[in-house]
């Protein structure tokens, strides 16, 4: 099972924060750099950091969602970053903001193909969303597990909904045992 841990990797993560104030979206454009800002296409200001890569979604009404980071700690940074520049402008905004994980998305591989027929029927079409016209894979969401599971027949599988780092070992691990138990990995 160490080998499945080691396969995990992690794709996105996305947080959110509140700087506890109306923002005014169009001046912030126009005095910050490298922020993009279009109302028709988006309702929010973009701020991007590239160390760590990451992009802050401002919002009107102060909320903060930052996603594209790699660890919840590099998330932690491009917040703290953006709040840098947004200090630099004057503007009151928290010295330590806290950030709420939303979704962890991490990728894995059970290390065999998968038949994802049979493991529609054996996990319970109750717990399954299984369409291969539709999506190739297979969405697994388990009562024991607080994620969602995206199985692939390559073998190759995503997790989502996690919100802290240990929630995708806890998947890969569930998953290997309940297909291990129904006799559907080689």
């Amino acid at each position: 099972m160490g080998d499945l841990i080691e396969t995990l990797s992690v794709e996105n993560v996305v947080g959110s924060t509140a700087l506890e104030q109306e923002l005014d979206l169009e001046s912030l454009a126009d005095d910050l750099d490298g922020v993009s800002y279009n109302p028709d296409q988006f309702p929010g200001l973009v701020s991007r950091t590239t160390d760590p890569k990451a992009a802050s979604l401002i919002f009107r009404s102060g909320k903060v969602v930052c996603t594209g980071a790699s660890s919840t700690e590099n998330l932690t940074e491009a917040v703290e970053l953006t709040f840098g520049k947004l200090r630099r402008l004057g503007l009151e905004v928290p010295d330590d903001p806290a950030v709420t994980i939303q979704n962890i998305v991490t990728s894995g591989d059970l290390g065999t193909r998968l038949n994802l027929n049979a493991i529609a029927i054996g996990l319970g079409l109750e717990a399954v969303e299984y369409e291969p016209e539709q999506f190739p894979g297979l969405v697994y969401r388990s009562d024991e597990l607080d994620v969602v599971i995206l199985l692939f027949g390559s073998g190759k599988l995503i997790i989502t909904a996690g919100t802290q780092p240990s929630d995708a070992e806890d998947a890969i691990r569930a998953v290997q045992t309940r297909l291990s138990d129904l006799g559907l990995l080689d």
